[in-house]
């Protein structure tokens, strides 16, 4: 039990992004702490899982979580995320714990001017098209290549296991009607979603403030989540599809646990959003697991921050 006399941790102290499970996906039990661990209780017994080992805990249907377990979460630079059904549709995320404003202020700036806003998207098809020099295409030219590129990644993995493909089809409110490639895509999407929303959300960034994707409050998330479905939900829905799962969704979950464990997408993720948003002579090597900053300054008209903390009021 934490006393109420305990520091926060801080940042240096956490486990980094590196070494964590990347995600945990929880349904129907009860979730509570004990020391340092977070457990999942149902009939058939307890489980125990180091609160820092975990990037972000997915609480599906059924879940109830202590005040003591968020705080352990929160304490240990993890995030919670509250999902639907099979954990493909996403309600609500927990705390932050980032310290620092700095990357959604760049993030702000950089979505509000035409030009940047340009930039930071083609950045991003640019990580998409590493061969391809795709500075001078517009928007819809973009929008165009990477229509082609999906559908052939679909065609390939199609061939690749066997499993026939026609075209991207679901419904949110009915995921059962899917096929099984289709319900293994939804699932491994959801489950990308959640990973990438709590990355954006542990650095600072707002998911609504997207670059690509607009007017939807996590367009950002599905601007980043779309760097990488090519090489991690798309194979991983075909191959859960291929072996004819029983439980599509938890299958898939676990395939897609695996996969970006092994890709280290939590680092690989940070660095990414930071080299998006961040000038190239601020675009230093970003800290181990969770950006660093725990200082409160105040703004200056003149462009300048100045330290927060103080009495600027003179002797009295």
């Amino acid at each position: 039990m934490t006393s109420l006399g305990k520091r926060p941790t801080q940042p240096r102290e956490l486990v980094r992004a590196v070494d964590r499970v990347s995600f945990l996906h929880l349904e129907r039990c009860v979730v509570n702490r004990d020391s340092n661990a977070i457990t999942a209780t149902d009939e058939r017994g307890t489980v125990h899982v180091p609160a820092a080992s975990v990037g972000v805990l997915l609480l599906g249907p059924g879940t109830t979580i202590t005040h003591q377990a968020i705080a352990l979460m929160s304490d240990s630079g993890s995030t919670v995320v509250w999902v639907g059904e099979q954990g493909v549709r996403y309600y609500a995320h927990g705390v932050s714990p980032a310290r620092t404003s700095r990357l959604v202020e760049a993030q702000a700036e950089a979505v509000s001017n035409r030009r940047s806003r340009l930039r930071v998207a083609r950045a991003m098809y640019e990580m998409r098209f590493p061969a391809e020099d795709v500075s001078s295409l517009t928007m819809q030219q973009l929008r165009g290549r990477e229509g082609a590129r999906v559908r052939r990644i679909y065609r390939k993995h199609s061939e690749r296991t066997g499993v026939p493909w026609s075209k991207r089809d679901y419904d949110v409110d009915d995921w059962e009607a899917g096929d099984p490639v289709n319900q293994a895509l939804s699932a491994a999407n959801s489950a990308l979603y959640g990973v990438v929303h709590s990355v954006i959300v542990a650095l600072g960034c707002s998911p609504a403030l997207g670059f690509v994707h607009t007017g939807h409050h996590r367009s950002f998330v599905y601007d980043i989540a779309d760097l990488y479905k090519t090489e991690l939900t798309i194979p991983v829905a075909f191959d859960v599809a291929a072996e004819t799962a029983v439980d599509v969704g938890a299958e898939t979950r676990r395939f897609l646990r695996d996969s970006l464990h092994g890709g280290k997408l939590l680092e690989r993720c940070a660095r990414d959003i930071q080299r998006l948003l961040l000038n190239p002579d601020e675009n230093e090597e970003p800290p181990e697991g969770y950006l660093d900053f725990d200082v409160i300054s105040l703004w200056d008209e003149h462009g300048n921050a100045v330290q927060g903390g103080v009495s600027y009021g003179g002797a009295s």
